[in-house]
């Protein structure tokens, strides 16, 4: 399966777990800033793409004398700089979108993010943040979670209740239940085994996986 992975301008908690996350054959893109992680941990972008204005005239030019494709837009736009990476991304048609550092720092960008990989385009397609510690993608009928026993997981129904919910390999299961929210009922139900499934009958269901090692 093809991947892009987008690097974001955020925080990146654990530079190896994110490099980790890394296989030979994806196409790396940087979100503008989000060039700087990939320098950091020795990575060659394929391209950048924002309005370059979290990166230096020294980086630039670094990439530009290595062959990177630079794509850049007007400071005066309407889109992140993360929504043009998506955006280019969709374009490509990859099996998978992996965006990283796009979890923590700031509570706005964060949820801005989340919001972006709500969007309806994306449901024939496996789009998440990951940073490494979390990822955080939606689930639309059915979905597997790939970590070990004792991580966490957190099921928090998005834009209205999530009807239908079943669970299997969570501590705490679901059964045909239906999460409303502003209740709390799915946050911090743990993983007994190395996959955890969940299957809902309608709604949108935000997945939010946290590593415990």
């Amino acid at each position: 399966m093809s991947r892009i992975i987008i690097f974001a301008n955020g925080h990146l908690p654990d530079r190896e777990k994110a490099r980790a996350i890394i296989r030979a054959d994806d196409t790396l893109i940087a979100a503008d800033g989000g060039t700087r992680h990939m320098l950091t941990l020795g990575l060659k972008p394929d391209l950048i793409i924002g309005d370059l204005d979290s990166i230096t005239e020294e980086e630039r030019r670094k990439m530009e004398s290595d062959g990177v494709k630079i794509a850049k837009y007007s400071r005066d736009k309407n889109e992140t700089d993360l929504e043009l990476a998506i955006q280019h991304a969709l374009e490509v048609g990859p099996g998978q979108i992996v965006i990283i550092a796009a979890l923590g720092g700031r509570l706005d960008q964060t949820l801005a993010n989340l919001a972006l990989i709500s969007d309806i385009r994306f449901a024939q397609l496996d789009v998440r943040l990951d940073d490494g510690v979390e990822e955080a993608f939606f689930c639309r009928d059915q979905v597997q979670v790939q970590g070990r026993s004792g991580d966490v997981v957190s099921l928090i129904p998005w834009q209205g209740a999530v009807a239908g919910v079943r669970t299997e390999n969570l501590k705490w299961p679901l059964q045909n239940e239906k999460l409303y929210p502003e209740k709390t009922r799915g946050v911090s139900n743990e993983m007994t085994g190395d996959t955890a499934s969940i299957e809902i009958k309608s709604g949108l269901l935000l997945v939010v996986h946290r590593r415990n090692s």
